[in-house]
């Protein structure tokens, strides 16, 4: 779900940040597609899987990697778009949407829909599955404003279990970020709190906007409108355990969607802000060592 306020401030930037060295452009997304809020790349079908956020269709897109067109486009039946963020894949290419948008902290009916990777060749597809989650820090719809801490826009998908990294949304942004657990099992499950970190104190540039694992399952990438946290060096979940990076991308935009190409290789995608935007970047994990 959009906060178009951050960028008042932010955009008086992008006259000298509207190019970048570590970022690859690709290709502009297709004009239908305004408000990508997540992707993830199928290596066998060489396309990204693409969703929308509220106010869009419930549907899910496969764009070519070549140059970002429509291939295919399936209607997500009975399985209404409150608020897609993100969308994540299992080891066997099965599919995740993860409904829980959650700006004001407000929602008690949170979920991630599976979609079987058999019906991608459909027009429609039903989930196989549905689960429903809540948070038990959270006691109050909303919370303080101080407190507002269960936004979410990125998840993965890794070992039978989803892990989800909050955006802040409280008054007095610190950078604060929550990590939940839940198993991917259908009906209602509890997310049990692993841990926190902090990103840093400015909202516009440390609010996190989408999350991916890599193929080898070492690395995981945390985005925001102009840079990237990596965690690597972590054994299990113990992602918090391993190694933080900030890698920085010099460029600013409404960055909402990453995921793996290949272990080194990230895909970027960012929504269309005052005409900046609405494209798909490539970066190499390699340019930051």
């Amino acid at each position: 779900m959009k906060n178009y306020t951050l960028f008042a401030a932010a955009f008086v930037l992008l006259a000298c940040q509207n190019t970048s060295e570590t970022l690859t452009e690709l290709y502009n997304l297709p004009k239908k597609l305004k408000e990508v809020s997540g992707i993830t790349y199928s290596e066998k079908d060489k396309l990204f899987w693409a969703i929308e956020d509220s106010g869009n269709a419930n549907k899910i897109y496969g764009l070519s990697s070549n140059d970002g067109g429509i291939l295919k486009k399936i209607s997500i039946t009975d399985t209404p778009n409150i608020d897609w963020e993100d969308i994540t894949k299992d080891s066997e290419g099965n599919l995740y949407i993860g409904d829980f948008g959650n700006n004001d902290n407000t929602r008690n009916d949170l979920c991630i829909y599976k979609i079987d990777q058999k019906s991608l060749n459909s027009e429609e597809a039903t989930p196989i599955y549905k689960v429903s989650f809540s948070y038990p820090e959270q006691k109050d719809f909303p919370p303080k404003k101080s407190e507002l801490l269960f936004d979410v826009e990125g998840f993965i998908e890794y070992n039978g279990n989803f892990y989800l990294f909050t955006k802040n949304r409280s008054k007095g942004f610190d950078g604060t970020a929550l990590v939940y657990k839940i198993p991917n099992k259908a009906g209602t499950q509890q997310a049990t709190l692993l841990g926190k970190f902090k990103t840093c104190d400015n909202y516009n540039h440390c609010a996190i906007t989408s999350a991916s694992i890599s193929p080898d399952a070492s690395k995981i990438v945390l985005l925001t409108h102009d840079k990237i946290f990596l965690l690597e060096g972590f054994q299990g979940d113990n992602f918090l355990k391993g190694t933080q990076k900030e890698l920085h991308l010099n460029h600013f935009s409404q960055k909402e969607a990453i995921c793996f190409k290949d272990n080194t290789t990230l895909f970027i995608a960012d929504e269309k802000t005052n005409k900046v935007g609405g494209k798909v970047y490539e970066v190499s994990l390699d340019k930051f060592k």
